[in-house]
């Protein structure tokens, strides 16, 4: 395989890195890691060139909106997705695509219920600030290749980090707790599967839309409550589900999905795993 099939993943190890790369390459892309540390701007510019790949997902950096240093988020996500792309820009040969992982989270509150492309971000922490500031760096650079952002709603599937809600509620049935605390179980959300979404970027890294920014939805939303319910007949176990105070937040929307629309005219493909499924394979692993 030479370079028209080379795929630079950043975050290659990571839960969705591991997942895109399978499917990648079974499509027969060749898979490769950054394999540095992003803030390590020689060894960044170095494996860059070194690899001059056809295509770019940057997915490595801080996910976790729970991380307690704040300065890390920041450094990560905006300084190293500036370290990669002045390293991109050095290239005798620019990347056919660099696709840059954002988060839906840069939405922050909204009055509406259905979020899509064309409403101000106003990202309520540190995450979602320093995703939105990525966005905005990455604009220096759309004059030389094209720059495509992705903005995922909620995803999980088997390896996600069990600090994140699905695998956490999940992980309690595995190892039947008999008490679980969670905040309020009336909201509802997208927690589409992995598999899906990694689908979504295997499309548009390949299509022929060039740059702009994208939610990467299903626009269907389930209830938490419903979750629970799904897990109690998957595991066989009536969970005594806590309402915690401190995990409630005041004001939040009780239906808030994304639209799709956008993603559906980039890209020929449907969402198709449901969260039964999902939640069988994470349960399962």
């Amino acid at each position: 395989m030479g370079r028209h099939s080379r795929v630079l993943i950043t975050g290659l190890d990571g839960f969705t890195g591991y997942h895109l790369k399978n499917v990648l390459s079974e499509y027969g892309f060749e898979c490769v890691g950054l394999n540095c540390d992003l803030l390590d701007r020689k060894k960044v510019f170095s494996r860059v060139l070194e690899l001059s790949p056809k295509y770019v997902i940057h997915l490595a950096g801080i996910s976790f909106a729970g991380e307690e240093n704040v300065a890390s988020i920041y450094n990560v996500n905006v300084i190293g997705s500036l370290n990669l792309l002045d390293s991109l820009s050095e290239l005798d040969i620019f990347p056919s695509k660099v696709i840059l992982a954002s988060s839906a989270t840069v939405y922050g509150n909204s009055n509406v219920s259905v979020l899509n492309e064309s409403m101000s971000p106003k990202p309520l922490n540190h995450y979602g600030c320093s995703k939105l500031a990525m966005e905005f760096m990455a604009q220096n650079y759309v004059h030389k290749f094209p720059v495509l952002i992705a903005r995922p709603f909620n995803y999980t599937g088997p390896l996600h980090d069990k600090r994140f809600l699905i695998p956490k509620i999940v992980d309690a049935y595995r190892n039947k707790l008999q008490v679980l605390d969670l905040g309020n179980l009336e909201i509802s959300r997208e927690f589409n599967d992995v598999r899906d979404v990694v689908n979504s970027y295997r499309l548009l890294m390949t299509s022929d839309i060039a740059a702009g920014m994208v939610n990467i939805c299903s626009g269907k939303s389930i209830k938490l409550l419903n979750i629970i319910e799904i897990m109690d007949d998957i595991a066989n176990l009536k969970m005594d589900v806590r309402i915690n105070p401190k995990f409630v937040r005041e004001n939040d929307i009780t239906d808030l999905s994304g639209d799709p629309s956008k993603l559906n005219m980039f890209i020929n493909y449907s969402f198709c795993f449901d969260i039964e499924n999902t939640l069988h394979s994470i349960y399962a692993q």
